[in-house]
């Protein structure tokens, strides 16, 4: 009985010594073993804890909503309202939206043109705008050596001349900016100007009033 006792005790120190030992395949084998025997002896004890616990779990009424779907009601609720206003906002801006016309979007090689600089002409990063722009009238150029894209001051434009459609008349306003350019985001940033482009002018001397009777200062062309 006494040399069974000592036997398992030593079980343990042995099996790790020749853990420690094996190399290769044979460690792999060994190893997977050694996890499968750990994995069944778990579950071994766990079946006899759990024999020994009598679980008393609560019957689920029916229909009942779990906690973490609690919320979900009031995410639904504020998701429809919130579609609401942007559905509001979307009409609102619509009535107000500029009709943008359909027209063949500029390509960039017919908008720019590549200036070439460097000692020995070598570097291409700079930019000529060959087409009408608007420039505000605060704007100050970047130094001529770091300046991307060039707009020639021959190209730069301060009033446009606009048709009214109801008066049937043509009258030399002042541009206050460029709104849109359907080809590319980046020509109205520039405020470049070509076919199709929405520019917004002033026309405060026309004396234009609203029904409110305040006075329209800019309109869009």
């Amino acid at each position: 009985e006494e040399r069974k006792r000592k036997r398992e005790a030593r079980e343990p120190h042995k099996r790790a010594a020749k853990a420690r030992k094996l190399r290769g395949i044979k460690a792999k084998i060994f190893n997977k073993e050694r996890r499968n025997e750990k994995i069944q002896m778990k579950k071994k004890i766990k079946a006899h804890e759990e024999k020994n616990v009598r679980q008393n779990t609560e019957k689920v009424a029916e229909g009942a909503v779990p906690v973490y779907l609690l919320d979900r009601d009031v995410q639904s609720r504020a998701k429809v309202l919130s579609n609401m206003i942007k559905q509001k906002r979307k009409e609102k801006a619509g009535k107000w939206d500029v009709p943008i016309p359909k027209v063949r979007a500029q390509a960039d090689a017919e908008v720019f043109k590549v200036l070439k600089s460097g000692k020995s002409k070598r570097k291409a990063w700079k930019r000529m705008v060959t087409k009408v722009t608007f420039v505000g009238e605060n704007f100050t150029r970047k130094p001529p050596k770091f300046e991307r894209f060039i707009r020639p001051m021959a190209l730069r434009f301060k009033k446009a001349h606009v048709t009214h459609p109801e008066l049937k008349a043509t009258f030399c306003l002042p541009i206050i900016g460029v709104k849109k350019n359907p080809s590319s985001q980046m020509y109205t940033s520039l405020g470049v100007i070509t076919k199709g482009t929405v520019i917004e002018v002033n026309i405060s001397e026309l004396g234009l009033i609203t029904q409110a009777g305040k006075v329209v200062w800019g309109k869009y062309a």
